[in-house]
Formats: structure tokens, C-alpha cells, sequence
């Protein structure tokens, strides 16, 4: 089971960027489909992205495409979640998650069965 560790929360203005970083340990990276959620308060954990093994292809949530890139680096076993243009709505803890065996798409928090313990992500209006 690899273990997942996310860094580079915090607070910023509507319209600034944050990248998040998720550095994995324990596990053969490369073997990982890889993907962010977040939880806003009140509210159930979403999907937001996620990285094919290769990292050619990549998911995302309607609502941030076009302003959130996900990128991964096999070599430093990091996956990475550059978040611009963010809006008070993108409020949340931010969760990484490693996967095995899932079919390209899935956005099912039940696919991926290894979780960082999150980041807070305050955007201010």
C-alpha cells in the first residue's frame, strides 16, 4: 500500500494560484493511477483529477477545466495539482489518492484505495 503525503495548501485571493504537491512512498509509483478530491464543509468529496499511469492522460471535473492542470512525475514519485484562477467555490480540503487496476475515467472515490490525509485550500473573495 503506498502512502501518500500532500503539501502546498493555504489562503489566497480570489483569482491567485496555489500548486499542490503528493509525494508517495512504500509502492512502485509508476503502477499508481493517481487523482485529487476535495471536501468543502457541509458537503461530500468530489473528484477533481486525475493521471493515467504514464501520465499522457489526464481527467478533470467540468468545473475546473481550463483552470486546474494535474501532472505527475514517476521519477519523484510526486504528483502535482496547479490550481489558477481560483474561485471562494474551490474552498476545501484537497485529497490525493492512489489507485491499481482502474480503467481509464473513473472517477469513483472507491477506485482508489490509498489516501493522503489532505490539505486545506482557502480561496478569499
Amino acid at each position: 500500500q503506498v502512502q501518500l503525503v500532500e503539501s502546498g495548501g493555504g489562503l489566497v485571493q480570489a483569482g491567485g494560484s496555489l500548486r499542490l504537491s503528493c509525494a508517495a512512498s512504500g509502492g512502485i509509483f509508476s503502477t499508481y493511477t493517481m487523482s485529487w478530491f476535495r471536501q468543502a464543509p457541509g458537503k461530500e468529496r468530489e473528484f477533481v483529477a486525475a493521471i493515467s499511469r504514464s501520465g499522457i492522460t489526464t481527467w478533470y471535473t467540468d468545473s475546473v477545466k481550463g483552470r486546474f492542470t494535474m501532472s505527475r512525475d514517476n521519477a519523484k514519485s510526486t504528483v502535482y495539482l496547479q490550481m489558477n484562477s481560483l474561485e471562494p467555490e474551490d474552498t476545501a480540503v484537497y485529497y490525493c489518492a492512489a489507485g491499481r487496476g482502474i480503467s481509464g475515467g473513473s472517477k469513483s472515490s472507491r477506485d482508489f484505495s490509498s489516501w493522503g490525509q489532505g490539505t486545506q485550500v482557502t480561496v478569499s473573495s
